[in-house]
């Protein structure tokens, strides 16, 4: 058990109590594993973490590069492996394309975190 449990993260209550492996909040009804809230560094539960090919952390506005030779639909060269890709925004995609972007050349398009590395 937790001695002192920790504040709600979503309305800061401080009347929050353990439910077996969760913590619950009797104001809001917000449940979450303590555990969760303090190994990411004190962020958000919950908050989505986007890992490029070899597992750095992306963040909005960085440069990437593609590792992987990709075929656009409608082009006849596609994009080459080494293209680096300026000024990133992630976003929830289809099919696990998580990165919003406009590449040199080809205009905007989203592309999967698993093709770039972070550059």
């Amino acid at each position: 058990m937790i001695e002192n449990p920790p504040p709600c993260p979503k309305c800061s209550c401080e009347y929050t109590y353990e439910m077996n492996a969760l913590v619950v909040c009797p104001e809001c009804g917000h449940e979450w594993v303590p555990a969760e809230s303090t190994a990411d560094g004190g962020g958000i539960a919950g908050e989505r973490v986007v890992k490029d090919s070899v597992g750095n952390v992306l963040q909005d506005g960085d440069t990437v590069v593609v590792v992987k030779a990709l075929k656009v639909k409608g082009s006849p060269s596609g994009i080459k492996a080494g293209t680096k890709v300026r000024n990133i925004r992630l976003v929830d995609g289809v099919d696990g394309h998580d990165i919003d972007c406009k590449v040199e050349g080809f205009g905007a398009m989203q592309l999967k975190s698993a093709v770039v590395k972070k550059g």
